[in-house]
């Protein structure tokens, strides 16, 4: 076996022996600097070895994925992951060993600072992106991704997107993402969707008074929408969904913050939904959503 091949297959047998267990960040051999020269140079790791070398950091970035510090979380280790699997640079075995360490921190219990969650999530979406265009996960895997993408969106209750010192958390809209990958994946099963569907309804009203200003409307939105693109579900079905959304929304007067905030939510995804399939140029699919959606929006009067 080639240097080079002994090498990956010794960090993926590190990777799994560490088990889930929290490395460092930045992983052993890097400081912030270091990243910071790499992402300069557009993720390419110099010298023999590059390929095992970027491998092997790959897994390691996983944890920093967690890490408070959003420069390190979101610009370093989420850019260099995306770049190298949208780069296709990331041979199955990595990608599968990261998908693994991914599906966990989506299933553990939420961390109290909330960020390794959302961003296990956005992560994911990149390993489906990567699946739906090059097929590497089993039917059992892909449900895998599918089942456990759709139980977090529906779980989250931490609603916090920006903030100046954190940067971003964005459950939702991280959640959402992965749905949108997933919905466009040839491979996704009807009831696959029906889950997904379920998903997105539960979070477009979220219990309380929390009004979304971070975009989550939007990015609920593009997975239903290419899901309705489709062509799985009759008008009769879309009358159903939509009509059903509406009637969950509680209405005043009298007014209250929480009334106020779920007008504010599922207008906010409805006018969405509205403009995609408006101006888009599915026919099809105009005559199947439009009659619901109108009628959907009619309510928020």
């Amino acid at each position: 076996m080639p240097i080079a091949q002994r090498i990956v297959a010794l960090a993926l047998l590190c990777a799994c022996a560490a088990g889930l267990a929290r490395a460092a960040c930045p992983p052993a051999g890097q400081t912030r600097d270091s990243l910071q020269t790499l992402k300069a140079a557009q993720w390419r790791l110099p010298g023999d070895g590059a390929e095992a070398a970027r491998d092997a950091l790959a897994q390691g970035l996983v944890d920093c994925l967690a890490d408070p510090d959003p420069q390190l979380r979101d610009q370093i280790a989420f850019e260099a992951l995306s770049a190298w699997m949208r780069g296709k640079q990331l041979a199955p075995p990595v990608l599968h060993a990261i998908r693994t360490r991914l599906l966990a921190m989506l299933a553990a219990p939420a961390d109290a600072a909330g960020l390794g969650q959302p961003f296990a999530a956005l992560t994911l979406a990149e390993v489906a992106r990567v699946d739906r265009l090059q097929p590497f996960l089993t039917d059992a895997q892909r449900a895998e991704l599918v089942d456990q993408g759709t139980r977090y969106l529906a779980g989250v209750r931490d609603y916090r997107g920006f903030d100046a010192r954190d940067g971003w958390r964005h459950g939702v809209a991280h959640g959402a993402d992965l749905m949108l990958q997933l919905s466009l994946h040839p491979q996704l099963q009807r009831a696959q969707g029906e889950a997904m569907l379920a998903a997105i309804a539960l979070q477009v009203l979220p219990a309380g008074e929390h009004a979304y200003r971070y975009g989550e409307p939007e990015r609920l939105m593009a997975p239903a929408f290419y899901l309705a693109r489709r062509g799985g579900w009759t008008a009769a079905e879309w009358d159903a969904w939509f009509d059903a959304l509406a009637a969950r929304r509680q209405k005043g007067p009298p007014f209250t913050q929480t009334t106020l905030a779920q007008r504010h939510n599922l207008g906010a995804f409805l006018q969405a939904f509205y403009v995609a399939v408006q101006e888009g140029p599915d026919a099809d699919q105009k005559a199947r959503l439009l009659p619901g959606l109108r009628r959907a929006i009619q309510t928020l009067d």
